[in-house]
């Protein structure tokens, strides 16, 4: 459900601002200072909307509209080609994210919801508060690229160009501009479609940039940030099995989680979805040894079928299993971390055998998700972690940069990396939605400019033209608002 104090802040903001707007109007005395003042400034505001708009910027959009027109030709030729492709292309992936939604929910897999392509986002539900700052300043920067697109576009084929704005609706910030719609009406639809699709062209191209910018960000950063060494520790939330006086500390180098090698975040979070979907791994120790480690104990049963053979009141012990030539279920209590430290790892006795020394693989006997592993963090003791492996991954977090100064944040380079992320998933979601033919979107006026430019001479009637975009918008339309519709029920009502 949507956090009910979230709730009452947005509203009650709104309800504020609508309110005073509405008062300062209805005043005789301060309603004309007040609209005045509105204008001067190029505000306008109205239920769960705020606009501003602006000329400043007029000039510096007509020097690129003009820069090197061949080029910009060609540029948005290819941004129309894409628009094309997007628009039928967005149905296709629209329907299929709707099928996926409805398999969902008649079949209760809650994961596969992270399966789908396009997801609703809701500020407090499924977007964490802490990532609201890179979340926003993503939208308004693909907003802005977004509309570039078009007013440049608009320039190149001699479109008035009034002015450019950004908006807030609701909580979600966006870009607009303001073309001349008479000129717009009078060029070729071919024109018109160079404009309508330089918009969606613009997210796309943000979106690869972006996408080469994260993958060669190790090579941005090389000189000040080093990778591949390990996964450095920037965080332990307190109520992590990983906090504590043997745990993970800021600043640790993560390099080896049990026998598999940690050289960046990456490895981390694949070395422990390997761990949890693989048997437990077990540690070689002599004959020997384990007499001499292993004290009686009482053996039981645990619900799940598992066993378990040390005092539930134990935090250094754990039942280990083994067999040997006689028995093949045999189990001892086991100090951990003398039984773990310097030892190999192993599956069975085979992988013990060597040297001549009787020694056998002890396999922790846990609980059927739990597992007991080994985590190399220089320059502290190894830690000794029993749990579920997704408590490690969802507790701790982790850079692949290390810093080559002191003075360097190690900080700065997740903040980096988390932009791009949100700036490729966001202006390319952009792309997909506004190319959809739909209602009020880019994708209207791209099916309408589309279908006057390859079908009047097919269909002469332009009432028959305009009736089958029509049907195609109201299609498109209601397809969206069901994608819309179920994905904000999956994310606010299950």
């Amino acid at each position: 459900m949507i956090p009910i104090p979230l709730v009452v802040l947005v509203m009650g903001g709104w309800c504020a601002i609508y309110l005073a707007d509405t008062l300062l109007k209805a005043s005789d005395s301060l309603k004309t200072s007040y609209e005045e003042w509105l204008t001067s400034y190029g505000l306008s505001i109205s239920p769960f909307h705020i606009r501003w708009q602006t000329p400043v910027f007029n000039r510096l959009f007509y020097d690129w509209g003009r820069w090197k027109p061949r080029l910009l030709y060609q540029w948005f030729n290819l941004g129309m080609v894409f628009g094309i492709i997007a628009m039928f292309s967005s149905i296709l992936l629209l329907g299929n994210t709707l099928i996926q939604t409805l398999s969902q929910m008649l079949t209760e897999v809650p994961s596969a919801q992270n399966d789908r392509m396009l997801q609703v986002v809701v500020p407090g539900v499924n977007l964490p508060v802490s990532q609201l700052t890179y979340f926003f300043t993503a939208i308004l920067i693909s907003g802005v690229i977004h509309e570039i697109g078009h007013g440049v576009a608009a320039i190149r084929e001699q479109v008035r160009f009034n002015g450019f704005g950004i908006f807030i609706f609701i909580v979600y910030p966006g870009a607009f501009v303001d073309l001349f719609t008479t000129h717009l009406q009078l060029i070729s639809p071919v024109q018109q479609l160079r404009i309508f699709c330089a918009g969606v062209w613009h997210n796309f191209v943000l979106g690869v940039l972006s996408l080469v910018a994260l993958f060669l960000l190790p090579v941005i950063l090389f000189p000040f940030y080093y990778t591949g060494v390990g996964a450095l520790v920037l965080d332990v939330t307190e109520d992590s099995p990983a906090n504590g006086p043997r745990g993970l500390f800021v600043g640790d180098l993560v390099t080896q989680l049990q026998d598999c090698s940690v050289h960046k975040v990456e490895d981390w979070n694949s070395c422990l979805g390997i761990i949890s979907q693989e048997p437990q791994i077990g540690y070689c120790i002599s004959s020997a040894t384990l007499q001499q480690l292993s004290f009686p104990a009482r053996v039981y049963k645990r619900l799940d079928g598992t066993v378990e053979c040390c005092s539930n009141n134990s935090l250094t012990d754990v039942c280990f299993s083994y067999s040997n030539n006689v028995d093949t279920h045999l189990y001892a209590c086991l100090p951990a971390r003398k039984t773990i430290e310097a030892n190999q790892v192993c599956r069975s006795n085979a992988d013990c055998q060597k040297d001549f020394i009787s020694s056998l693989c002890v396999i922790p006997s846990l609980e059927n998700q739990t597992r007991l592993i080994r985590v190399k963090h220089s320059p502290q003791i190894d830690m000794l972690f029993v749990g579920h492996p997704l408590h490690l991954q969802y507790t701790v977090s982790l850079s692949s940069f290390i810093p080559r100064f002191n003075f360097l944040s190690v900080d700065l380079p997740v903040v980096i990396e988390t932009f791009f992320k949100y700036l490729i998933s966001l202006s390319g979601a952009l792309a997909v939605i506004n190319a959809v033919p739909c209602f009020a979107l880019d994708g209207q006026w791209m099916l309408n400019s589309f279908l006057e430019a390859t079908l009047s001479s097919l269909i002469i009637d332009k009432q028959n033209r305009d009736l089958l975009g029509f049907l195609i918008l109201l299609a498109g339309s209601t397809l969206l608002a069901a994608n819309v519709a179920l994905g904000l029920w999956m994310v606010t009502a299950r």
